[in-house]
This record gives structure tokens, sequence and C-alpha cells, in this order.
């Protein structure tokens, strides 16, 4: 029953996600890391502000315990890039993060990290899979939490210093303090409040922050940074004139931004101004990737600077794979996920958060004017998302249809080429695309088109909704 998806297990809480199905997974990474000779290297865990996760940490600890490999357990509740900068840091071999990130509050989850402190690609996550399939001693054994602490193989630790003085040490702090920025920061219930706020604090930015407050359920709405989400910060950014509004989901490894006229920048746009500002500003030289689901803009931008962009399925685990290979100096998502060459290899709304604030300072731009210029100077596209659920008969005529039969409707632009390396996409000769895939974090069917306006984005993506009949 556990099975790992883009963004790693995740599973609604009492149905799948349950201390049985937890200790399984820590039993089968204590099989795996021991028959990979890394067990001495212990292995770090942390936990989010979600319903079990604090408990979902320390059950998984106690097998770990059992089976002799400490555990290094992050006390308090952290964001998951700390995690992942952790096991770069001591070069440990795996992490877990009890997280499902910016999924409805009724589900929970764990993500493994790697050496390096990467996210599992898919290899390893079928490995971990096929560890756990051989788990027959149910339920698994453990040892006391207290007993574990007091023979040292649970250790209680909380590096969160090192990794604000990381994030502090890769931007330009002085540019930052001598702009005097106004910040208003939502952390939108989740654990970013105390990074940012320490960082905006010593680069000496006027903050406040709004949705701080331990809440499980999350004010009711996703943790997830959308223009839905964030209507109070933008009231806060618009009513006492803040610079830019920040925002991070739940894990802190996703950001949103609300510019200083009050708009909602999409994930694409953040994605477009942070390799902007480094290749013009900064003057760094690379390539950048992104998924199959994100602004082609991007591509334009890298071949105005001589660059390439790469282009990979969902999931982030492959943006930091291509990153690797192609010595890229930007990766990210549509959904907020970004991450930055020279810092952690995965995503973090927090060091993308700083960045920003850089930007703002070196620039001495208003974010509304440089995003206005960068669509001025090398395109604009309108992007349009829709999400469908479906039953799981729906599910399987979709699938049929779309990925076996490979039917399309009847087209009313010119198509360029078909892709089926993630679902189906269809690039158009103008620049303009369509993708259909099943999400693999939540049971959807998820619809993007990008086209040069938005008449012409929500008449493609009617045109596959009528197709498919949702």
């Amino acid at each position: 029953m556990i099975k790992f998806g883009t963004g790693g297990w995740r599973a609604v809480i009492g149905d799948e996600f349950t201390k049985e199905n937890i200790q399984i997974l820590a039993r089968a990474m204590c099989d795996k890391m021991k028959e990979e000779g890394v067990e001495k290297d212990g292995i770090v865990i942390g936990y989010d502000k979600r319903f079990l996760s604090k408990e979902a940490m320390q059950w998984s600890a106690e097998v770990f315990a059992h089976e002799g490999i400490t555990a290094y357990l992050v006390n308090k509740a952290a964001p998951t890039p700390l995690l992942m900068f952790y096991v770069e840091k001591h070069d440990m071999h795996y992490g877990m993060m009890v997280t499902a990130s910016h999924n409805p509050s009724i589900y929970n989850g764990i993500k493994v990290f790697t050496y390096g402190g990467r996210d599992a690609d898919e290899r390893q996550t079928a490995e971990i899979e096929e560890y756990i399939n051989n788990v027959t001693d149910i339920p698994v054994s453990s040892m006391e939490y207290e007993e574990g602490l007091k023979k040292g193989l649970i250790k209680e630790i909380y590096p969160l210093n090192d990794y604000i003085d990381a994030v502090l040490a890769a931007v330009d702090t002085q540019a930052i303090r001598d702009a005097h920025l106004k910040v208003a920061v939502d952390p939108m219930y989740g654990v970013s409040e105390t990074s940012l706020k320490t960082i905006l604090l010593t680069t000496r930015c006027e903050v406040e922050t709004i949705h701080d407050r331990h809440d499980t359920l999350f004010g009711g709405k996703l943790p997830a940074p959308n223009a839905d989400t964030l209507r109070e910060l933008r009231a806060h950014v618009m009513n006492y004139n803040f610079d830019i509004g920040i925002a991070t989901d739940g894990d802190a490894d996703r950001i949103g931004v609300i510019d200083d006229k009050g708009n909602f920048l999409h994930p694409n746009d953040i994605l477009v101004l942070l390799y902007y500002y480094l290749v013009k500003y900064r003057g760094w030289k690379g390539d950048v990737v992104r998924n199959i689901c994100t602004t082609h803009l991007l591509d334009n931008i890298a071949e105005k600077f001589g660059q390439k962009c790469h282009e990979v399925p969902v999931g982030f685990k492959h943006i930091s794979a291509k990153m690797s290979q192609t010595d890229a100096i930007v990766g990210g998502e549509s959904s907020g996920g970004m991450a930055i060459k020279g810092h952690i290899r995965g995503k973090d709304g927090i060091y993308a958060a700083a960045l920003l604030l850089e930007m703002l300072a070196v620039t001495g731009m208003k974010l509304s004017e440089i995003m206005e210029h960068i669509r001025k100077e090398y395109g604009g596209m309108a992007l349009v998302e829709k999400d469908y659920r479906f039953s799981q008969e729906k599910k399987a005529l979709i699938k049929k249809k779309v990925l076996e039969d490979k039917e399309l409707p009847e087209i009313p632009f010119e198509v360029k080429d078909i892709s089926y390396l993630d679902g189906l996409k269809v690039y158009l000769k103008d620049g303009g695309w369509i993708s259909v895939r099943f999400s693999g974090t939540e049971p959807l069917l998820r619809i993007f088109s990008e086209m040069k306006n938005h008449e012409d984005a929500e008449k493609f993506c009617r045109l596959f909704e009528e197709f498919l009949d949702l």
C-alpha cells in the first residue's frame, strides 16, 4: 500500500498513513541502509506541523533504534530544505521528512532524501518499495523512545542556525540592508516563520507576519501558495504599502509572491525573475531546467543569453538530476518549487525568497517593473491550469484514450510536435502548448495550457475538457 509518487509517499491520515505503515517504511529503509553498508551514517528525520507529523517521526526513530541505526531527530517542526541541507552538509546517505507538503490537511506523508541532499529518484524509490514488499515481520519491532534516547540511538538536534547562516551567506545582505524593504510574510500556518523572520530581521527589513499560529487544518485552506489562498496576504500588501508579500507552503519548499501592486506572481513568473536576475545582474552563465508544465518563457530567456532550457517530467527529482547533469543554474516547476545552483539540490522557498529580496535591492526596481520589462523584452505568455477529479473507472478510460490509443481532438492550431514523456503534451508552432497528465500526489487530472493570450489558452483547455468528457 506504500507507493511513492512525484513528491514522496503521501496518504490520507488514518487510512494508509498509519503507525504500522510508517514503521514498515522505516524498517525498509533500515534494510536498505544495511545492505548498502551505510547504516553507520545514521539518518536524520524531521517533521512539519501537520497532524501526527511529530509522532510519525518518533515512530520511525524507534524502528531505526531497534535496528541499531542512529536516528538524528530535528526536535522542532522544521522546513524541508533544512533536512536536505543537513543531509548534504554532513555527507549522510539518507534523510526523511514527515510532510505532505501542499496537500490537503487530511494527508500526511514522508519524503526520502539521498546522498547530496537530493530527492530520492525513481530508481531509489522503486528500490525502497521493493524493500517495503519484503518486510514480512508485521507489526515491525521497535525500541521505546526513551530507551533509544538513553542508549544514544535517538539523538535530538536543532540545526536551524547553520541553515539560516548558509542562506544569508549566499545573498548580498548589505544590499538588502541598504534597501530598507517592507516585507509581509505568510507562512500559511506552516514551518517557515522562524527562518524567514530571522533572515528578514537580520537584513534589517521591516517585517509583518500573518497566519503564524499552529493550525493542523491550515485555516481551512490548502497550504499551497496560489492566487486563491493568498488573498489576505494581497490585502495586507496593498493596505500597508509593502514592497513584497512572501508566502511558503506547509513545509516551506515552495514559494508564492504578491508584488508591490498586489498582483499574485505565478511560480512561473518567479522562476523567470530569478533566472533573469542571475544571468543579467549576477552574470552567471548556465542552463535552466523546467518540467513539462512550466512556462516556455524560460526557453526564450535562455536562448537570448546563449544558454539552453531543458525539459523533464513532473517531479522535482527529475529537475535535480538534470541540473546535476547539465550544471544548470536554476531549476523549477510551475507549482512553486525551485532550486538554485550552489545551494541545496532541491526546492527551497526560503532561499528563493532571500534571493528575490536581493534582486529588489540590487536592481532598485519594483517587482512589477522588473516583470513588465521581462515581458516586453522576451515575450508574454498566458498560462491556464485546470484540475479534475475522477472515478477509477473514468481514470482507466482516460488513460486508454489518451496514453494507450493516443487519440487526439481536432486541434485548431498548427501542431509542431507531440510528446508522451509524462502524460500528453502537444507543442504548437507558435510556441504555445498543452499538457494533460495525472497528478502524482493527488487523485487529479491536470490540464495546463500556455498561449500568447489567455483566451486561446482557455480555448485549448476546453477543447480537451470536452474531448475527455470531464
